[in-house]
């Protein structure tokens, strides 16, 4: 791998570091239980800058996928909403956006609000709870299995423990016959990449919330497994497929995978 791709991190790291570090300081000033949550309240700085522009730069392969969805759509990790505007409204009768970081609940709801969907009609949930806080999803939703359409754009590279989350998620929150689509940057299949994306990780996920350049996302999903009514491990998924991203150079320390995974019935 050439050096120059292996250090491209650092053009990333110092640019958000230049537009959320005074932010940052800001808010902390006007608000001083925000240090005990600096790494979030950074985050949603650098992301009001470079949500739009990345959006952008994965805008062919979300338009494709999402366009997927349809029901009661759960998008993990919603952030200011870029997701929303890639569903068909006529397809999609509810979207309950997870966001944990309630500094962008103000944009995500206006976003929201834009496509057709509000808060007072029940065609919009917003929940501040993590992707691991499956009771409370459960809870705010009326019940096992109230989801047909689970979406994670550029979200489970900050989730702890994905693969139990994911599993968790799909077992309990999707419902039988229901779909996964997602879009990540995961670990990249060549070794000198993924030596990168290990040795990066650790700095990295301390500015950007936890996002990790390692994770192996698009493995964790097609390898899920349940029990069947005899208690026997059976694959989760009726059919699955995933995908790159057209024309992404394999260096790129933020490769990317997208998928869709049908649940069985």
């Amino acid at each position: 791998m050439k050096l120059s791709a292996a250090f491209a991190l650092f053009d990333d790291l110092f640019a958000a570091v230049r537009v959320a570090f005074v932010p940052t300081l800001k808010d902390i000033y006007q608000k001083p239980s925000l240090i005990f949550h600096v790494s979030r309240t950074f985050m949603s700085h650098v992301w009001s800058a470079f949500a739009a522009p990345t959006d952008e730069n994965g805008r062919p392969v979300k338009k494709a996928l999402l366009l997927y969805a349809a029901g009661t759509v759960l998008d993990l990790g919603a952030g200011f909403g870029h997701t929303i505007q890639y569903l068909d409204r006529s397809k999609v009768a509810r979207y309950v956006a997870l966001e944990p970081n309630t500094q962008m609940h103000p944009g995500l709801r206006q976003a929201a609000e834009k496509q057709g969907y509000h808060e007072s009609e029940g065609s919009l949930i917003i929940l501040s709870c993590g992707a691991e806080d499956t009771l409370q999803i459960l809870e705010a939703l009326g019940g096992p299995h109230p989801v047909d359409t689970i979406t994670s754009v550029l979200t489970l590279c900050s989730i702890p423990s994905p693969d139990r989350v994911l599993n968790t998620l799909v077992r309990d929150v999707l419902k039988p016959g229901g779909q996964m689509l997602f879009y990540e940057h995961v670990l990249s299949p060549r070794a000198d990449v993924a030596w990168w994306q290990r040795f990066w990780t650790p700095l990295w996920s301390i500015f950007l919330d936890g996002c990790r350049l390692d994770c192996p996302t698009h493995l964790h999903i097609r390898e899920m497994t349940c029990a069947d009514d005899e208690g026997k491990e059976v694959g989760m998924w009726a059919e699955g497929e995933s995908w790159g991203k057209p024309g992404e150079p394999e260096e790129n320390l933020w490769w990317h995978q997208a998928g869709r995974f049908v649940k069985h019935v």
